[in-house]
């Protein structure tokens, strides 16, 4: 076991701390840049007699990057969170790193969250301007309808989705059967259960994907949302590019990185030995195995627990 011995004037910076910026410092230990995994790649693996031989740093940013950005979907699971206040508008714009949402709820005075769930029943379709020609409806130079302007709220908005957002009929709890069964598909004689995502007084929201923003239903307006999205772990700068110096790894996955980059390295090459090339795949599985095993974070005495309540009998 390797022991590392350090001095107290060494570690005074990091626990003496002015308060402003200690949510950015402290725990990044856990991480390593994807700049500094770059470099230590082209140390390792890049030059004369080695795997690497006249590779471009280009590529290897390049394979650096997608290689993060594939294990943040299911293995380092790059998860963020947002919490805002849902406005009088009831349109969310995504956030700048979003890949797909994870959960949505709104938290009550007791800071419980309560799950809202997507709605497919209605939508926020583009107002194409009215015309002369083609239909009744406008044709631009390009060959292409064109839409209306936004609203006040700069928001490309429907009659669909303006009655969904103005919408004060009750949630379906609220109702009783015969309400329900009017509401819901007409069901009269014949209904035999409600469908669960529609049990519920939580709100509801929908995805208008051509323009990148979530609508919420009216019963939310002035809630505390709070958003749990999916990122590919790429920080950007403030003129759009990729900033690798802040686009951290974690430690228990940088193997993985090196693994993934290696191979579409060498995958990108004629000249380069088809059997080496399957034992670099197989050490990219087996690496990328390991760093999911070790961030599942699973702990034996909180697997004990959980699982002493299976032998609870319960009483009907």
């Amino acid at each position: 076991m390797g022991i590392i011995k350090s001095t107290a004037s060494a570690s005074n910076g990091y626990y003496a701390l002015d308060g402003v910026n200690d949510d950015y410092v402290y725990g990044n230990y856990r991480y390593i840049p994807l700049s500094e995994i770059i470099d230590s790649f082209v140390a390792t693996y890049v030059g004369e007699s080695k795997l690497c031989e006249k590779v471009q740093l280009n590529d290897i940013n390049f394979h650096a990057i997608r290689a993060l950005q594939e294990l943040s979907y299911d293995t380092i699971t790059s998860t963020k969170d947002w919490e805002v206040t849902v406005p009088s508008t009831l349109v969310l714009v995504m956030p700048i790193d979003y890949v797909n949402y994870i959960k949505l709820s709104w938290s009550d005075s007791n800071g419980i969250e309560k799950i809202i769930y997507p709605t497919s029943k209605t939508s926020n379709a583009r107002v194409p301007l009215l015309g002369t020609t083609y239909g009744g409806f406008l044709n631009t130079n390009d060959g292409d309808l064109d839409y209306d302007d936004p609203n006040s709220n700069n928001n490309f908005e429907s009659a669909t989705s303006a009655a969904y957002n103005a919408s004060s009929i009750s949630e379906a709890g609220d109702l009783d059967a015969d309400e329900v069964d009017d509401y819901y598909g007409g069901l009269v004689g014949g209904r035999f259960g409600i469908d669960p995502q529609y049990a519920q007084a939580n709100g509801s929201f929908y995805i208008d994907e051509s323009v990148g923003k979530f609508h919420f239903s009216s019963n939310l307006s002035g809630k505390t949302l709070v958003l749990r999205y999916l990122s590919d772990g790429i920080s950007s700068t403030n003129s759009g590019g990729i900033d690798l110096t802040t686009s951290l790894v974690p430690k228990l996955a940088e193997e993985a990185i090196y693994k993934h980059i290696l191979y579409g390295v060498l995958s990108a090459r004629t000249d380069v030995d088809p059997n080496v090339l399957i034992n670099i795949k197989r050490e990219r599985f087996a690496q990328t195995r390991n760093a999911k095993l070790r961030l599942s974070n699973l702990k034996l005495e909180e697997l004990t627990q959980v699982l002493r309540g299976n032998s609870k009998q319960i009483k009907h």
